[in-house]
């Protein structure tokens, strides 16, 4: 006697397909400061993300004219790791005032 195998049923019009929502992403917001120059904030772009020096101008620039930039926009845990670096990245060597790292925060990007 033959046996027979089930046939996959094709969805119906009607099946909705769940979908995953994707994680949060948080911004990284660097704030302006009158005790860290430019080539601070540049070298710093690079060493600890990788930038360009182009790009690390760009986030000093923005820092500077408007008092805040936007460094990155990633997921949550990516965001504290990159928040943590940068305040714990130390004094401009360049500016006498200068007596510890830039401020930061994270807060989380319009879905």
């Amino acid at each position: 006697m033959p046996t027979t195998l089930p046939v996959a049923e094709p969805e119906t019009q009607g099946q909705i397909e769940t979908a995953r929502e994707p994680a949060p992403r948080y911004h990284v917001i660097l704030f302006d400061d009158d005790t860290h120059t430019y080539d601070y904030v540049i070298e710093m772009m690079v060493v600890l993300f990788a930038m360009s020096a182009e790009d690390g101008f760009r986030v000093a620039y923005e820092v500077d004219h408007i008092g805040q930039a936007i460094v990155m926009t990633v997921p949550h845990e990516e965001a504290l790791e990159a928040r943590q670096r940068i305040i714990t990245y130390g004094a401009d060597p360049r500016m006498p005032s200068s007596s510890g790292s830039m401020a930061c925060m994270i807060e989380r990007a319009a879905d």
